[in-house]
C-alpha cells in the first residue's frame, strides 16, 4: 500500500508543490512515483507517496515525509505533519509492553559517580522497588565511568527481575560494538538517544537481536515537535519510535516539567499500544514525576496497562533518601 501523510498546511493550496517537491521535483515527472494530493479538508491535506510503498528505511521516510526539503522552503506559512499511514515491514518492539504499571528510575552517573558509586545508587533504587533502571541522556562512557565497567558494577548489585539500561549512544561506527559489550557486561536492556544517534540506530539495535529490550530516549525530538512554522506531531514520532523497534517509548508527562499538553501525552500513550501491526511498547511517563504526583499521572493517563512511571530528580530529592523516594512512589501507585 502507498504511504500517505496528512499535513496541516497554510496555505492548503501549497499541497501540490509539496507533493511534487517530495517525489519527482518536476511537475511533469513520471506518474508512477509522483506523489499525489488525495484529499483536502480545510487546512488538512493528505498526500500519497507511491514510491514509499515498500520502504522500510527510516532515513528515507524522514527525508520524504518528516524532515524533507519541504521544510526548507520559504513560500508557505506553516506545515505540520499530523499523521502517517506507515508502510508494512517495520519490525516493532522485540519484547513488547510490560504488563500493568511499572516503576523506573534514572541513575545519575553524569553527576560524577564512579562505577562503584553508581552500583550503590542502583542498589538503593532497586531496593526501593524500581524494576527498571537507566542512564540519563547525558551519560555515555567518560573516563570516570567507562561503559563496560559501569555496567558490571551495577549489574552485580541488582536483584533478579530488575533491568539496567546503559546509554550506548556515541560514534555511529561503534554503536553495535558498544551495545554488545554492554550486554556481555550484564546489561538487562539498552538505551539509545535515537533522535540524536539517528533513528536508523533504533532499527539497527532491534535487528542485532542482542536479547534485551530497547529504551529509546526522545532527547532531540523537541526540535521536530516544537519547530514553529515547521513541525511534526507527537503521535507520528511516537509511532515511528515504536515501529523501528523501541520496547520503551518516552511520552512526556502530565507535569509542567515537560512541554507536552495532556492530550499530546495521551496521544503518545495510544501510539504505543494501538494498531500498527506490531507489538505494543511500554509508554514511559517521565519528567517531574514522583511520589507526590504518581497517582495523578496515572489518572490523567487513563490507563494502567503498559505504562511506566519514570522517577528522576524527585527520587533524589526525597528527605529520607533514594530508597525512600522510590518506595513512596511504589506505595502511591499501589494505592491509586
Amino acid at each position: 500500500m502507498p504511504v500517505t501523510a496528512t499535513y496541516e498546511l497554510d496555505p492548503p493550496e501549497w499541497a501540490e508543490t509539496l507533493a511534487i517537491l517530495q517525489s519527482v521535483s518536476l511537475a511533469n515527472g513520471p506518474a508512477a512515483v509522483r506523489a499525489r494530493v488525495v484529499d483536502v479538508a480545510g487546512s488538512l491535506v493528505t498526500v500519497e507517496f507511491p514510491a514509499l510503498a515498500d520502504e522500510c528505511d527510516a532515513e528515507q521516510l524522514l527525508a520524504v515525509c518528516i524532515a524533507g526539503e519541504w521544510a526548507d522552503r520559504g513560500d508557505f506559512a506553516s506545515c505540520r505533519l499530523v499523521e502517517l499511514a506507515w508502510p508494512d515491514g517495520l519490525p516493532g518492539p522485540a519484547f513488547g509492553a510490560e504488563p500493568s504499571v511499572s516503576i523506573g528510575a534514572i541513575i545519575k552517573p553524569a553527576l560524577g559517580l564512579t562505577p562503584e558509586q553508581a552500583g550503590d545508587v542502583a542498589a538503593e533504587l532497586a531496593t526501593g522497588g524500581a524494576t527498571f533502571l537507566k542512564d540519563d541522556e547525558l551519560m555515555a562512557s567518560p573516563p570516570t565511568s567507562p561503559l563496560a565497567e559501569r555496567v558490571r558494577r551495577i549489574a552485580e548489585r541488582l536483584p533478579p527481575g530488575v533491568r539496567y539500561a546503559p546509554n550506548v549512544t556515541g560514534p555511529p561506527d561503534g554503536l553495535l560494538a558498544r551495545a554488545e559489550a554492554a550486554v556481555v557486561a550484564g546489561a538487562g536492556a539498552l538505551m539509545v538517544n535515537g533522535f540524536l544517534q539517528g533513528l536508523g540506530s533504533i532499527r539497527a539495535l532491534r535487528e542485532a537481536n542482542l536479547g534485551v529490550p530497547l529504551f529509546v530516549h526522545r532527547v532531540g525530538s523537541s526540535f521536530l515537535r516544537r519547530g514553529g512554522a515547521v513541525s511534526v506531531s507527537a503521535r507520528v514520532l511516537a509511532e515511528l519510535t515504536r515501529l523501528l523497534g523501541a520496547d520503551y517509548v518516552q511520552v512526556g508527562s502530565f507535569s509542567p516539567r515537560t512541554f507536552d499538553s495532556g492530550d499530546e501525552v495521551r496521544e503518545q500513550i495510544a501510539a504505543c499500544r494501538s494498531g500498527l501491526g506490531v507489538a505494543a511498547a511500554t509508554a514511559v511517563i517521565g519528567g517531574g514525576v514522583g511520589a507526590e504526583n504518581a497517582a495523578e499521572q496515572l489518572a490523567r493517563a487513563g490507563t494502567r496497562d503498559g505504562v511506566m512511571l519514570l522517577l528522576g530528580s524527585a527520587a533524589y530529592a526525597h528527605p529520607d533518601g533514594l530508597r525512600a523516594g522510590v518506595a513512596a512512589a511504589v506505595e502511591a501507585v499501589a494505592a491509586a
